[in-house]
């Protein structure tokens, strides 16, 4: 499961959005969040031969933009807008995995990157907006790239949890869910997740 689907999914037996994301491991190893902070600190994205950020103009000029996050072409205003609903979905989302790393990377998406395009879209003048391609890159690398292996999406509302596995988030009603394998999941999980977690009247299943 990559992080981009996360922005999209609520529970499907009590409908409510957004859910929680806990995330125990990811697919891919660490020098892979390592080159995406390195490309970004140092500005070493070339945009030129990329095939991330889609850039045009309409028949009035405006800039219009589309990526693998807001995959509508839209005016930048509008884009920004997206992007930025996008990196707030970050805050529900807690890196349990033993990667410092990614961790960072979801800490400079919240905070700095944020910022830096919180601040560009108040702008009165929005043409200079290569400025900002590097923050862009980065969040779409983070958010399409970055592959979930294991972990748990909750429902703060019905207190559902439902797992990913082998990077499968399986959100099934119920009746169909397999209640030894996933009690087994949830075991396997008990020295990471939190005590309180487990103290909740979790369902369908609790250990």
């Amino acid at each position: 499961m990559r992080l981009w689907l996360f922005d999209i999914l609520a529970c499907p037996i009590c409908k409510h959005y957004p859910l929680k994301l806990y995330i125990f491991s990811y697919q891919a190893d660490e020098d892979k969040f390592k080159q995406y902070l390195k490309d970004y600190n140092e500005n070493t994205f070339n945009y030129e031969n990329q095939d991330i950020l889609e850039i045009s103009q309409d028949v009035e000029d405006k800039i219009l933009i589309k990526d693998d996050i807001v995959i509508e072409k839209k005016p930048l205003i509008k884009y920004l807008k997206d992007i930025l609903n996008s990196i707030e979905e970050l805050e529900h989302i807690e890196d349990l995995s033993p990667y410092e790393i990614s961790k960072n990377c979801l800490s400079i998406a919240r905070e700095k990157i944020f910022e830096r395009l919180n601040d560009f879209s108040q702008k009165s003048n929005l043409d200079n907006m290569e400025s900002i391609i590097p923050e862009l890159i980065f969040l779409n690398k983070l958010k399409i790239d970055a592959e979930i292996e294991s972990g748990i999406l909750f429902c703060t509302e019905c207190n559902r949890w439902f797992p990913i596995i082998d990077t499968i988030p399986r959100m099934l009603p119920d009746e169909y869910r397999e209640k030894e394998k996933e009690i087994e999941f949830l075991k396997s999980k008990k020295d990471i997740l939190h005590e309180e977690f487990f103290n909740l009247d979790l369902k369908p299943f609790n250990l």
